[in-house]
């Protein structure tokens, strides 16, 4: 592997860094636009004139299980099975890596697949192929860019932990461009427009990720037998921390069901109910979707500073406890939109600046709660098992996703204030269930 480094640490590293920004960026950049496209165009046309290949099977099961949909209860329900599915592909696709074709050509595999997905969703008809392709190229895609920043670091390097800090930066940066771009071209001069750049974005990605092949390192297969951890049976401790790590994982997915709401109904919200005018210009609704990753830029500065304060005066909060205090901001973000909306007509809209701090609250919710719930998994389970675990900590998300779209076809159905209030409900029980597995884990672990 070539060593040659750039800002400290090896190029290989930034050419995952904008593998994985242009990924985001075409990911973020269809999400922005899927709520919107369905109720306003596709949803209607499917159901007119316009054949859409799967889409007359789908939503007669989908009304077989929860009854008559309306166009936006519909579109709820296939933005929930999306996102989910997104979540729940890479399972697959790590197995399809270590057993038959390595990480690189998974990688390769996925942008080629979502490249051909986005560019699917210029015709009507190939809508749901369209998302097909998206699904299978993330399952190939996501589990196996991320698995490749470790193998640039030998064991016991101390520059990992930055290494996974910067490419963490590098998907909020595609995540904060790409609602300004792709969303912007949609809204204000076609749909496919948006989805065409989105594309674009993927082919960028390709192109990155070939072009720098020869400073990643070596591509890696199925491990020899003799490297194989043999079975044992699990200790009475490790099976009391395997079921603390399950009932958190059942209550991660109340965390990202309200979580998951930003793409669903607070972009319906966002475009409906929210003046985006500023200096008398309007700025597209999709910009709302830029929030989050603006704020992370932010926020994650100011959160470092903050801990690193705290452990130097001996009050470092758990890990468990953080998990909560997250799930609660959550659902505290709510009740300012629930604020802002008492008493105003369902007509009329509110400042974007209330969505803004409700954006605000719930991304340092996510900051609380999202990478420290991956660090607890990861110190707690049994070593023997981490791998399997954390497969099972992202099916809980997979299982959040759906519950969004479930809880998204409410949205039409409920006063405002009263479907906000659900979500704060739901949050804050979530931090207060999280609480109160605080003491729980730290007997049967030793962890915080």
């Amino acid at each position: 592997m070539n060593q040659k480094n750039l800002f400290g640490h090896p190029i290989g590293l930034f050419v995952l860094f904008f593998t994985e920004m242009w990924e985001r960026f075409s990911y973020y950049g269809m999400r922005a636009l899927l709520v919107l496209y369905m109720t306003q165009h596709l949803i209607q046309a499917a159901q007119t004139d316009t054949w859409v290949f799967g889409f007359a099977p789908l939503q007669t099961g989908l009304q077989g299980l929860f009854g008559p949909l309306s166009t936006q209860a519909l579109a709820s329900q296939i933005y929930g099975l999306y996102t989910g599915l997104v979540y729940f592909t890479p399972l697959f696709g790590g197995i399809l890596a270590d057993r038959v074709l390595g990480p690189r050509k998974c990688v390769i595999v996925g942008c080629v697949l979502m490249a051909i997905g986005h560019f699917l969703m210029a015709a009507e008809a190939f809508f749901l192929l369209a998302l097909l392709f998206l699904i299978l190229g993330n399952g190939c895609f996501k589990p196996n860019i991320s698995a490749q920043v470790g193998s640039l670091y030998a064991p016991g390097d101390p520059r990992r932990d930055g290494a996974f800090t910067i490419f963490y930066m590098g998907i909020n940066l595609g995540a904060f461009f790409s609602p300004l771009i792709c969303g912007t071209l949609g809204q204000r001069y076609g749909w496919h427009y948006g989805f065409g750049a989105a594309g674009v974005g993927m082919l960028l990605g390709l192109l990155v990720y070939l072009f720098g092949q020869k400073y990643l390192g070596a591509d890696q297969f199925v491990k020899p037998a003799a490297e194989l951890i043999k079975p044992e049976p699990l200790t009475t401790k490790e099976w009391q921390a395997l079921g603390g790590l399950m009932a958190l994982a059942v209550l991660n997915i109340l965390f990202w069901a309200v979580y998951e709401q930003q793409g669903n109904t607070l972009q319906l919200f966002a475009e409906h109910n929210t003046d985006w005018h500023i200096l008398g210009w309007e700025m597209p609704s999709t910009w709302f979707q830029s929030l989050n990753p603006a704020f992370i830029f932010l926020l994650v500065p100011l959160l470092d500073r903050v801990s690193r304060y705290r452990a130097g005066q001996g009050r470092q909060s758990s890990s468990v406890g953080k998990m909560a205090f997250g799930s609660i901001l959550l659902g505290a973000s709510f009740l300012v939109l629930i604020f802002a909306v008492s008493g105003v007509q369902s007509t009329e809209k509110i400042s974007f600046l209330w969505l803004a701090l409700c954006t605000l609250i719930y991304t340092l919710g996510e900051l609380y709660l999202s990478p420290v719930g991956l660090s607890l998994v990861s110190k707690v389970s049994p070593p023997r098992l981490v791998g399997m675990l954390m497969g099972m900590w992202f099916l809980s998300t997979f299982f959040g996703n759906y519950l969004s779209g479930y809880i998204g076809s409410f949205y039409e159905q409920m006063p405002r204030q009263d479907f906000f209030l659900l979500l704060a409900a739901m949050g804050g029980a979530t931090g207060l269930a999280i609480w109160a597995f605080k003491p729980l884990l730290k007997r049967v672990v030793g962890s915080d």
